[in-house]
Order: C-alpha cells, then structure tokens, then sequence
C-alpha cells in the first residue's frame, strides 16, 4: 500500500464478500489500493442499511494498517463520527444535509483526529463549500444518488467536478477531490480529468475475479490523462 500517488484508488468494501471480509480486504490491498472505503447506510438518510463502526475496528484488530475512509450516510452524524474515530477511522465524511450544524460535524472530525470531509450529493449545491472548504482536508462528489452500491454513472456530475476543482485550486489548500459512485476502467480517465485525485470504485473491484489485473487496468486508464 502506498499513499504517494497522485490518484489515490479507494475499493469501497460495500461490494466485497462479507463472509470473508477481512481476506478479501487484504487481498485488495495486496493488489495494490491505496485506502479502504466505507460506505455507512443508515436505513434512514439513505434507504439501505450497512456497517457500523464494530466492522471498522474488527478489520484494524485484524491487522489492515492501510487508512480506512469512512463515508456516513446516516443522520445524525456526530456519535457515529466519534465512534468510527475509536474504531480507527482515518478519513470521516458526511452530508450537510445529515448535519444540524456542518461546521461542528467538521470541527469534531478533526478533533478526533481524522481528515474531514463533506459529501455532495448530485444534485447538491456546491454553495456548501463557500462556508466549509477552509476547513475541509477532502470533499468528496457522489456520481450516483446514494444508497446502493453498483449504479450507473451520472455523465451530469462531470462539470461539478471541475467547479469543485476549481474552487480547491483557488483556495491554494492541499484538499484532495474524491468522487464515488459507477467508476470503471472505462470512465475513470474522464473523472480524473475533470479534476477529481481520488477514486472510489467498488463493485468495478470487488465484481471482477483478479484485483491486481483490475487495479493495473484503472490506473492504465488513469495514466492517459
């Protein structure tokens, strides 16, 4: 595992097999992804129900030492942001829409330690960011409506990701630009070229029978741009 790429590749374990999960973590990692990505439904937020922050902390016993990015989709957010940083969280996000107040939800994210992020959903306005980037170690674009893994790509979010690009250039902060949802070797290299520097992939991963050859393919993709 290494975290100098410049695009940072994230398997969501979301389309992992559960029976196993903790081989089929060190599997992904063994074949070369760069953090492990969580994606936390709620039945409530979101209409599906996932992982709490046990599943987080059984994989850190385990041995997985690789950052672990935690995506909530829950609400409310803040007992779970502290319970998945005990866990042993490296990377926490969460949507301003599940929040009551957004600055706090960030603020107790870094206080436990964590890099901070916000998630937009599709059809978010990026007017959150007006008042939240200065504050933000990453944001992360969701290029499907949440809630369950495997969905399309929506080709509308491809401009949103270079404003959200462009607004990070401007601040001259080192915040990284993650994007999640449909990602395959096929539309990596536009993600990438819009501006994003982080990929979540999961189904694209998890889905095909050799992690190592699909790894080598979406960074092939990647390497285009």
């Amino acid at each position: 595992m290494t975290t100098d790429k410049s695009v940072l590749i994230a398997p969501s374990i979301l389309s992992a097999n559960f029976a196993c999960l903790g081989a089929e973590v060190d599997a992904v990692l063994e074949a070369g992804a760069d953090l492990i990505h969580f994606d936390v439904m709620d039945n409530h937020y979101v209409p599906n129900l996932t992982m709490g922050p046990m599943v987080c902390e059984a994989l850190r016993k385990h041995g997985v030492t690789a950052p672990i990015d935690v995506h909530l989709m829950v609400k409310p957010v803040d007992r779970l942001i502290v319970d998945f940083a005990r866990a042993g969280a490296s990377w926490i996000s969460f949507h301003p829409e599940a929040s009551e107040h957004v600055d706090r939800s960030i603020h107790l994210i870094r206080e436990q330690g964590c890099r901070a992020g916000l998630v937009l959903n599709p059809a978010s306005p990026l007017d959150w960011l007006d008042y939240t980037l200065d504050s933000l170690d990453f944001v992360l674009l969701m290029s499907v409506n949440p809630g369950f893994g495997g969905q399309s790509f929506l080709p509308q979010v491809l401009p949103k990701i270079q404003a959200v690009r462009e607004r990070i250039n401007a601040s001259g902060r080192a915040v990284r630009l993650e994007v999640d949802g449909g990602i395959k070797a096929a539309n990596i290299a536009q993600v990438v070229a819009a501006g994003a520097d982080t990929i979540v992939a999961g189904s694209a991963i998890f889905g095909s029978e050799d992690y190592a050859a699909t790894l080598r393919e979406l960074r092939a993709a990647i390497e285009t741009v």
